[in-house]
């Protein structure tokens, strides 16, 4: 049982994470719409790269990527959220209750992955080549979220003995 708590609070606290990312995103946007518009113009990676004609430098651009990142955080955070009520739910439940209640949590940590994959590792890190620059790389922070989610979902998805 007590394993169940510790599944319930992890998933809970990825939950409150993806809040103050949220809350911080829209609190700061300026600040980190920066950090968006720095890697979409590829503004500090390598000089003479010939990969330049990636860059957007296209102000709408920049924001709909940064509105695009919150709205996936949010999305992650709702699915999460609802996870952990329906763990905390099924708490006291025979095991097979308790399993199928993780499939929220488990989805809602698989998007918030995909998102730290995709969006900053992938085409931050990889096509607008953001681990050039050593001002606005974000892949060390994006790998922490990926690792934190992934630990916290292989955790989660571990069977129910009792």
């Amino acid at each position: 049982m007590s394993l169940r708590y510790c599944k319930i609070a992890l998933v809970a606290t990825n939950a409150f994470f993806l809040l103050l990312v949220v809350f911080n995103n829209i609190t700061d946007y300026g600040s980190n719409l920066l950090f968006v518009e720095n890697v979409l113009n590829m503004s500090t990676t390598f000089e003479d790269n010939n990969a330049m004609w990636r860059a957007i430098e296209n102000p709408f651009v920049h924001h709909l990527f940064y509105a695009t990142i919150i709205l996936w955080e949010v999305a992650a955070l709702v699915v999460i959220a609802i996870g952990a009520v329906k763990l905390w739910e099924a708490r006291s439940a025979a095991a097979p209750t308790f399993e199928k209640a993780k499939g929220w949590a488990a989805a809602g940590l698989t998007i918030s992955m995909l998102q730290w994959y995709i969006a900053f590792v992938s085409v931050g890190g990889e096509w607008f080549l953001m681990w050039q620059s050593e001002t606005w790389n974000g892949q060390d922070a994006a790998m922490r979220m990926f690792l934190m989610m992934g630990l916290s979902l292989i955790f989660l998805t571990q069977r129910e003995s009792t």
